[in-house]
């Protein structure tokens, strides 16, 4: 079948912002489906004395207690933004219920970042998804 949207969803997790300072985001249920991948998306960065953002994927059981997601759990590396207009994507292979995005730390001097982050979910046990 060539409609990947039918086998596909996507889900915000960070929502599109200015961000200065460490977030989490909205936690996205992988039931139903057997594949995950984390979009990380950004524009404009800003300040002084090389500003730096750092994201991970966190991922939970409870959908309360969320923790970090080893490496082994992951394919790909979760960015460090240094610079603007950059797409960056892994994939969750790890087997908890919940994940989200989180910009865990910032660095700089008044630092600023225009980003998002998408959970795109894939192998679904019922298709369509829409």
């Amino acid at each position: 079948m060539r409609d990947l949207k039918s086998n596909i969803k996507p889900v915000q997790s960070l929502v599109p912002a200015t961000r200065s300072a460490a977030a989490n985001g909205t936690s996205v249920d992988l039931s139903g489906f057997n594949a995950a991948s984390v979009i990380f998306s950004n524009g404009a960065i800003g300040g002084t004395a090389s500003p730096a953002f750092t994201f991970e994927v966190q991922e939970s059981d409870d959908n309360a207690n969320f923790v970090a997601v080893v490496d082994k759990d992951l394919r790909g590396v979760e960015p460090v933004i240094v610079a603007a207009n950059q797409v960056s994507q892994v994939s969750y292979i790890g087997c908890k219920r919940y994940i989200r995005a989180a910009l865990k730390t910032v660095t700089g001097t008044s630092p600023t970042l225009d980003c998002a982050a998408h959970v795109i979910l894939g192998h679904p046990a019922n298709a369509p998804t829409v």
